[in-house]
């Protein structure tokens, strides 16, 4: 596993053993949750992250970050948007989306989804 990547343990009552999480797990959950909402063009990466899938290599995390600290989880995306789409509404949706998803596949406690526009694509269907 990538030294970069953290492990969450999650604490269970009743449970058998443990169960790790790596924060890159909680940050695929957020991507794919924010993609699933109209107007949400693509999640968006910075440099490094376009010049790696420009050569194959595409970062199922691209365009976000995630915080967890003591079950609870930070999360920052950055998305580019469809053009025609009211922003602060689908921001809102996204918001939305990302949090129940996320804790409803984690049990952990999302406190913060911070969103940040990268970008607009123009492309007509």
């Amino acid at each position: 596993m990538d030294k970069d990547n953290k492990i969450y343990t999650l604490k269970g009552e009743n449970a058998l053993g443990s169960v790790q999480i790596a924060d890159d797990v909680v940050g695929i959950i957020a991507g794919l949750a924010a993609t699933e909402v109209d107007g949400v063009a693509s999640m968006a990466g910075n440099i490094t992250n376009e010049l790696m899938s420009m050569v194959g290599y595409k970062s199922l995390t691209k365009g976000v970050k995630t915080d967890i600290a003591d079950g609870k989880v930070r999360v920052e995306l950055a998305l580019t948007m469809d053009y025609g789409y009211n922003i602060p509404d689908t921001c809102a949706k996204v918001q939305d989306k990302v949090k129940s998803t996320v804790e409803n596949m984690t049990g952990l406690t999302v406190t913060d989804v911070n969103i940040r526009i990268a970008g607009v694509d123009m492309k007509k269907d």
